[in-house]
């Protein structure tokens, strides 16, 4: 059993989590079978093949191309059951009822070979019911491997152990899924709930109670439990609409059933008479006629309000996008690195009332699980950012809110303090340049992470930065190499940023990472910069800020050492211009990638459009095809929601830059990278571009005209769509040739050409409102 890598898995039930588990073998290159019933009387394909049929339109997408779905064969267990007798790794993924499973089961036992591994999906039912009836040998290689979806974009795999299961088989599993699959796996016992799921819908249903018992609309739980405690900004409410409120109740009910008498889980898990009233009403959420959210019929945003046992359900009224000012103020904190989450604990009003009782009850019940449960406080906390997108873990927001207040918060509660908070000891501290976690004994250990693995939140604690600013850092890392982090919010990249990215350019050691562990390397330029200056009719300010920001990319580009990009999540607009400037990229499989700018009214103006030119004459070998296939790229604000489809536009290069399936493991493979690169290395020589022939303005204008005619864009597209072309074309005037400065002077006046349209502003403006109101 030494080899960590299966020669041949199977899944085995079609539905949601089955279907999601089989497409992320596939995007990871493997082929998998994926088993269901025959199809229902009147369908002409099996539950298995409709599975398919749904992943090729999943949204968001659940393969990472579509061609990886030909490495998914489907069949039936009624005619195809016998294909399974030489598997070494099969899942089980079908309906939550243990006497289906247990048929199962003992028909696998009767098929399958002696060494091949059968875990199963479930997030309820334990390991000692599901298996009590198979034999020692079939239990010795049995496990839970608890996926959470969307199976490709969650990266938590909670892993259960049996009493009877081999060390070898949980080993085995846990490599798999770590460096193939790429899931931060939790090694959890076999306690009901499991972890992230125990956690993180007591958390959710606190919320709920606290919100009615504190008197505030569902816009202010959410704002609060949103952003501000570093929870996804759906918060409360909108991730029930989200998920379904059905299914919601029925993994609500699925814990009040499986959960320990005097659990505190029970004082929040019970039916709600609003909910049940929702339902019954056809009000499941996004699914559904709405929610606790819906739109209009006249496109107004509306929200419902809460309504106490025995009170019908009230009629919807307009949401409010006003935040709650505590709520503004924690946002504050943030941009200025201070802790958010002492802004929405302090003060006597309801909010402040509401944020220090959902914190007291939810880091609490957190903490009591500790030691019957986990002995590592790390356990919980990784379930919860891995599981439930959560910035930080209880145990960590514990750090930050200190003995003194978590006390406080404990007392207001009415709650008795957990036995491992009554330590005055943080949970996380550094020793050395060694982060340490303290388990349930008192005793400090080096937090636990798989050889290879690298999370650089955890890492940056036990470093001090070269220098920082709000917006951005810069780090010295072993072997004299240099890391710059963006660490604003959604990392939208300001003047602060690029001082740092031009600070590593002059202060480089051996080596350049641009690398963060945020949910996304960055969203991009900062547009509310560009909004004051052009209500301001600054455009030599504008002109001012770009060069800047192109200074700064060309100086990183041409340090005499090598720099590799490690982004995951969104790389967008300027964030994608900077890695544009990058030797070679490490790219999560599931970042995102392109040059959006158009969408705003704008063109890329921090080398996007001069690196995408470069790079399609790379792949085209002709000037004018470079030009055309620019102008489609950019003009259409394409993306890749992958790097197999950001290839297809240039912004990743097959053969050149690198994926890595596991974000974790990103920074440590960059580090290799910058190593590999730094014999003989030498910065790259300047480009010189030809303009593309005039020739192809009368073709691309006629395209969008056209376009325009038919309703396809906007007359403003069409002058957008323009203005890039008058970068790569030659003009009146122009030479033959242009450099890269010659080529970023022509992204800053087309730039500033549009800046100075009503069209723009008002095209800009809009979005930046729109993403304001979203809660925050």
């Amino acid at each position: 059993m030494s080899n960590t890598v299966f020669q041949k898995i199977a899944v085995i039930g079609a539905g949601t989590m089955g279907s999601g588990i089989a497409a992320q073998i596939a995007n990871a290159g493997h082929d998998v079978m994926l088993f269901d019933l025959p199809a229902r009387d009147g369908d002409d394909k099996s539950p298995a093949e409709l599975a398919i049929d749904r992943l090729m339109v999943s949204d968001p997408p659940q393969l990472m191309h579509k061609r990886n779905a030909e490495r998914i064969t489907t069949g039936t267990i009624n005619d195809d059951f016998d294909a399974l007798a030489d598997c070494d790794w099969i899942i089980e993924a079908v309906v939550e009822r243990l006497d289906i499973k247990k048929d199962l089961y003992r028909r696998l036992d009767a098929t399958i070979g002696p060494d091949c591994i059968v875990s199963s999906n479930t997030s309820t039912i334990p390991i000692s019911l599901l298996v009590e009836d198979m034999p020692p040998a079939f239990r010795q290689r049995f496990a839970i491997t608890h996926y959470f979806n969307p199976v490709r974009y969650m990266r938590l795999l909670e892993l259960v152990r049996g009493t009877e299961t081999r060390s070898d088989v949980i080993d085995r599993l846990a490599d798999f899924n770590d460096r193939v699959l790429g899931k931060g796996v939790v090694r959890c016992a076999d306690t009901p709930g499991f972890l992230g799921n125990r956690v993180g819908v007591f958390a959710l249903q606190v919320g709920i109670d606290e919100a009615m018992r504190c008197g505030l609309t569902i816009e202010q739980a959410d704002a609060l439990m949103g952003r501000p405690m570093g929870i996804p900004k759906t918060g409360v409410f909108g991730l029930y609409d989200l998920i379904g409120i059905d299914l919601m109740v029925d993994v609500v009910a699925s814990l009040r059933s499986i959960l320990p008498e005097g659990d505190a889980f029970h004082a929040v898990g019970g039916e709600n008479a609003m909910i049940t009233a929702m339902i019954a009403d056809g009000f499941t959420g996004n699914k559904g006629s709405g929610g606790f959210y819906m739109t209009g019929d006249d496109g107004i945003p509306l929200a419902r309000p809460l309504s106490g046992d025995g009170e019908p359900l009230a009629d919807w009224r307009p949401a409010s996008n006003a935040l709650p000012d505590s709520a503004i103020r924690a946002a504050d904190a943030a941009a200025t690195r201070r802790e958010p989450l002492l802004e929405i604990i302090d003060g006597n009003d309801d909010c402040a009332r509401f944020s220090r009782r959902v914190l007291g009850r939810v880091l609490a019940y957190a903490a009591s699980l500790v030691p019957d449960v986990t002995t590592s406080p790390q356990d919980i906390d990784d379930a919860m950012k891995l599981g439930f997108n959560w910035q930080r873990g209880p145990f960590e927001m514990i750090d930050a809110i200190g003995t003194s207040r978590m006390a406080a918060l404990l007392d207001e509660a009415g709650l008795e303090t957990p036995a491992v908070l009554g330590s005055s000891d943080a949970f996380y501290r550094a020793d050395g340049d060694v982060l340490t976690v303290r388990q349930s004994d008192g005793k400090f250990a080096a937090v636990s992470l798989p050889e290879g693995v690298m999370r650089f939140h955890m890492t940056r604690q036990t470093l001090t930065p070269i220098t920082s600013n709000n917006a951005a850092s810069l780090f010295a890392l072993e072997g004299d190499l240099r890391l710059v982090e963006f660490h604003s919010k959604a990392n939208a990249l300001t003047d602060e940023s690029m001082e740092i990215v031009g600070a590593a350019a002059e202060d480089h050691g051996k080596g350049i990472i641009i690398h963060n562990d945020a949910q996304h390397f960055s969203a991009g330029v900062d547009l509310n910069a560009f909004r004051t200056l052009i209500e301001a009719q600054d455009w030599t300010g504008i002109d001012d800020f770009l060069k800047r920001f192109q200074d700064a990319v060309f100086k990183l580009k041409y340090t005499p050492v090598p720099v590799v990009g490690a982004p995951s999540g969104l790389a967008a607009g300027g964030g994608y211009e900077v890695l544009t400037h990058c030797d070679k990229l490490v790219v999560h499989t599931n970042s995102v990638m392109g040059l959006v700018e158009a969408a705003v009214g704008v063109v890329p103006g921090g080398g996007g459009v001069k690196d995408t030119y470069f790079r399609w004459h790379a792949a085209k070998g002709n000037w004018d095809d470079a030009a055309w296939q620019t102008w489609m790229n950019l003009g259409y604000a394409a993306t890749g929601s992958s790097p197999q489809l950001s290839a297809r536009m240039q912004y990743f290069r097959d053969g050149h830059d690198e994926t890595v399936m596991n974000r974790d493991r990103l920074l440590p493979r960059a580090i290799a990278l910058v190593g590999e690169l730094q014999d003989g290395y030498a910065a790259p020589a300047e480009p010189v571009a030809t303009l593309a022939s005039p020739d192809l303005h009368a073709k691309m204008d006629s395209f969008m005209q056209d376009g325009v005619s038919r309703g396809d864009f906007m007359p403003h597209d069409r002058t957008v769509a323009m203005e890039i072309a008058g970068i790569v074309l030659r003009g009146d005037g122009d030479g033959e040739t242009a450099s890269e400065h010659d080529l970023y002077a022509r992204e800053r006046r087309a730039f500033i050409n549009l800046c100075q349209t009503p069209e723009t502003h008002a095209r800009m403006a809009s979005m930046l409102d729109d993403g304001a109101a979203i809660r925050n």
